[in-house]
């Protein structure tokens, strides 16, 4: 709540000078009495006592005036942001050897796992190294043996950080696998539709909008570049794109491919037996070579990530090249309050009105 015209609440300083006019002014109805000595004797009336108030609700009434001239109102701070930014799409492996565990800043967790806490600060940002990408079109797609999107390109990210958190590892062995080059083609045109798609939502929004939408160059959302960040740890053995053919389509397209390589000799894998936790080791099963050849056709770069540190090191990497510049531009709306005290200073009025001519009416 703030006022228009504050400077109006000055005037409060006269209501002790009116007070003072008005007391002063005051005459007393004059009767003539031979005597006065059995007036002066007679006890005074809680009327005669209560009287002052209708003064009161004078300069109560008058208060309340002060006020409403004064235009108290309530703002509700609106925001438009108007951005360049970069659309990305996380591409991230979800097949069966993503149970491997690794050391994540003390956690125990397995390689998906690790995977999904290291995006979510990349999303979000942390105390460390990582910013935030707010100003930026964001996407999920996972794969196993099959691609599917699971979030689309996004600029609330609440909604994809959801999706990013409830996402597990495959269970079914018949949907186990890892699809690459089918997970890079699903990205590239999700990321080539993205202008047409950001069109038809802004298109949705005029139409339901009573509101005007300011059409002017340089407003709305504008896909500076195109990002794909790719994380697996095994080799191409499911799907029907050939990766490489794949990352050729995404470089026609202007899409640059960053692929992080997941992987250590020394994995393994808790499995639980009847016996108690027994540690498995399991096998590095990592084609370099491929995911060197998709970054490098793109544009991009390749990372491999033996542990939990590299990993954040890398996407810190990518980060720091894929900036973003975000321009927002902020308003209020206000709605105007002076209502309820101008109906409180008329009811005072009429409270004193109705007062005079009735309890408090005098004679003369």
């Amino acid at each position: 709540m703030e006022l228009y015209s504050p400077w109006i609440l000055l005037l409060f300083l006269l209501l002790p000078l009116l007070a003072y006019l008005k007391r002063r002014r005051q005459t007393l109805a004059a009767v003539r009495f031979p005597s006065l000595k059995d007036i002066k004797q007679c006890p005074v009336s809680l009327r005669q006592r209560l009287r002052p108030l209708l003064n009161i609700l004078r300069f109560i009434c008058i208060a309340f005036l002060i006020v409403a001239l004064a235009r108290p109102r309530k703002g509700t701070v609106l925001s438009e942001i108007s951005t360049e930014g970069v659309a990305i799409e996380v591409v991230a492996d979800r097949s069966g050897s993503m149970q491997a565990e690794m050391d994540y800043f003390g956690q125990n967790l397995n390689r998906f796992d690790a995977v999904k806490k290291v995006f979510s600060d990349f999303i979000t940002g942390n105390k460390k190294g990582l910013t935030g990408r707010s100003g930026d079109l964001i996407g999920l797609i996972t794969f196993a043996r099959f691609a599917d999107t699971t979030c689309p390109l996004v600029l609330s990210h609440n909604v994809l950080l959801e999706f990013l958190k409830k996402t597990e590892i495959v269970r079914l062995r018949s949907e186990d696998g890892t699809a690459i080059g089918d997970a890079i083609a699903l990205a590239a045109a999700r990321l080539k539709k993205a202008e047409e798609e950001l069109q038809q939502r802004r298109a949705r929004l005029i139409k339901n909008s009573e509101q005007e939408i300011d059409k002017q160059e340089g407003s709305g959302f504008n896909i500076k570049s195109k990002v794909i960040i790719l994380l697996t740890d095994g080799v191409n053995n499911a799907g029907q794109y050939d990766p490489i053919r794949a990352a050729e389509l995404a470089k026609e397209w202007g899409i640059k491919i960053y692929s992080i390589g997941i992987g250590s000799a020394q994995a393994y894998t808790t499995i639980q037996t009847p016996l108690g936790a027994y540690k498995m080791p399991t096998g590095q099963n990592l084609d370099e070579g491929l995911l060197k050849a998709i970054a490098e056709r793109t544009g991009g770069f390749y990372g491999r990530a033996d542990d939990a540190e590299t990993l954040v090191k890398i996407v810190e990497k990518i980060n720091d090249l894929e900036r973003t510049e975000v321009k927002s531009v902020q308003y209020a709306q206000y709605s105007e309050r002076f209502g309820p005290w101008t109906l409180g200073a008329l009811l005072m009025l009429a409270l004193e009105i109705l007062a005079r001519c009735t309890i408090f009416r005098k004679i003369p």
